[in-house]
């Protein structure tokens, strides 16, 4: 599980030191990740061989020739970068990945489970105070569902 939240400062060459648990995570014959433009938010997003494998899976569940399939398959596919660990278990960002979603310098990096995204430092401030208002907003509905359900069952 890719787990909490760190701030990382990338050098002159684009790389970042990526947490020893995350790193943890996605040993196994290929050492590094897979990194690609997010479909769900402005940043970058990696993770390790079963995202890749995952992703791949939802692609090949739709027939050749869909549309979607065909822009999963450019989104991510296309995306893609296979980045490996150096001796100090840093990766490289692609430059056309840190152009498109203006990484400078500080960068956020950010464990979903599964998946991690990487984020400008002020592009994640804004997303983080909408996914904590949609995730309050979300729990509040839930739980008045559950209520409902409840009362109803009770009758």
């Amino acid at each position: 599980m890719f787990l909490s939240t760190f701030e990382k400062q990338l050098d002159g060459k684009r790389r970042i030191v990526v947490p020893q648990d995350f790193r943890a995570q996605t040993a196994g014959p290929f050492d590094g990740v897979f990194c690609f433009p997010s479909i769900e938010a402005d940043c970058i997003e990696g993770g390790g061989k079963s995202l890749f494998d995952r992703y791949l899976g939802v692609i090949e569940e739709l027939e050749f020739g869909d549309p979607i399939r065909s822009a999963l398959e450019v989104s991510v596919l296309g995306g893609m970068a296979q980045l490996s660990y150096d001796t100090a278990g840093r990766i490289t960002l692609p430059e056309v990945l840190c152009d498109q979603f203006g990484l400078t310098d500080w960068v956020v990096v950010v464990g979903l489970g599964d998946r991690f995204q990487i984020w400008s430092r002020e592009a994640f401030q804004a997303h983080r105070a909408a996914q904590r208002d949609i995730a309050r907003e979300g729990l509040a509905t839930m739980r008045a569902q559950q209520r409902a359900a409840k009362l109803s069952a009770a009758l």
